[in-house]
């Protein structure tokens, strides 16, 4: 499944150059002699909302302005990358934006969704449950639905792929870690579109493998909870399409446990002074499980997001593993 081809790439890659430029890509000499690993890092923590998605949002809102459907407002559910991403978009096009999150969701991506002019609705107990109240605000409202995978949000965040292979053309590996997946859909379509022999390898969390299960299986797989403190990997119901790009182009997954999601962010920020969250730290996490196959390759880690709560940062800089709590039932809150 081709979602989009070169010159669309190219059109999506203005609209994001427009609100940001390129993202770093380095390697780190600490880093890479604690692994024994010719490593790139892929910077998406750098961008103006700290994390990949902020690409797809303006494009997928882009895309609705180009068609002339201007909507009374926005809705999304979110776990909080995916919301700054529309909430910023609709700033930009002076559109209402009503976010959804489910309980105990992190208290610093809340504010920072209002802080860009997002309605925040608490509702559920996981992601799933607040895209299903999402979908209930847009039949109540008139809002227009932004799904979490649809072809123009991979294609917004697919720039960050074409900058990473631009930069960095003859990489044996890339890591990526997957939520709904649209940042490894990107970045398959890219590799694919450039024709290079990359191989693309997916993490998810174990206490979230919805898409793990899923690549076994060849078939959507969901799982009854995704209880992980790396919450932009909390995937319970994997996206179909989503699920046939990434079978169809990775070469295998890998799961990542906690404890080992929560090394990989002390060893950023130790080795390099970056800040990642759980679900930006799980693609280092696996690559380390997978070094010695890496020996005398050239892999890249794409470090899709550092929104950490500073409370789970300091017990990640204590040594110990966040853990979080269980999950209560859903309700509103404004």
């Amino acid at each position: 499944m081709t979602l989009f081809n070169l010159d669309e790439l190219g059109d999506a890659m203005a609209v994001v150059r427009g609100l940001m430029a390129p993202t770093p890509a380095y390697g780190w000499p600490l880093l890479n002699r604690h692994l024994g690993v010719d490593l790139i890092v892929k910077h998406e923590n750098h961008t103006p909302v700290g994390a990949f998605k902020i690409r797809g949002g303006i494009v997928y809102l882009d895309q609705l302005h180009r068609a002339a459907e201007r909507p009374a407002g926005l809705v999304a559910a979110t776990r909080g990358n995916h919301g700054q991403s529309v909430a910023l978009a609709a700033r930009r096009y002076d559109i209402p934006c009503v976010v959804v999150v489910p309980e105990g969701n992190s208290t610093e991506k809340n504010a920072a969704m209002q802080a860009l002019g997002a309605e925040l609705v608490v509702f559920g107990k996981d992601f799933d449950e607040s895209r299903s109240h999402a979908a209930a605000i847009q039949r109540e409202r008139g809002f227009h639905l932004v799904p979490s995978f649809h072809r123009d949000l991979v294609r917004g965040v697919a720039t960050y792929a074409h900058e990473l292979f631009a930069g960095h053309g003859k990489l044996d590996a890339v890591y990526a870690p997957i939520g709904m997946g649209s940042g490894i859909c990107g970045l398959i379509t890219v590799r694919d579109l450039l024709r290079l022999k990359t191989e693309i390898v997916g993490v998810v969390a174990s206490n979230a493998p919805a898409y793990a299960l899923s690549f076994d299986a060849a078939r959507p797989v969901s799982t009854p909870t995704a209880h992980t403190f790396a919450d932009g990997m909390a995937c319970r119901d994997p996206h179909p399409d989503a699920v046939a790009i990434v079978n169809a182009g990775v070469a295998r997954m890998v799961a990542v446990a906690e404890d080992e999601i929560a090394d990989a962010i002390r060893l950023y920020y130790t080795a390099t002074h970056n800040i990642a969250e759980g679900a930006g730290a799980a693609a280092l996490a696996a690559l380390i499980q997978e070094r010695e196959r890496l020996r005398g390759r050239r892999a890249a880690v794409i470090l899709s997001g550092g929104n950490i709560d500073m409370e789970v940062m300091r017990q990640v800089l204590n040594g110990e593993t966040p853990q979080v709590p269980a999950p209560q039932p859903g309700r509103t809150r404004r």
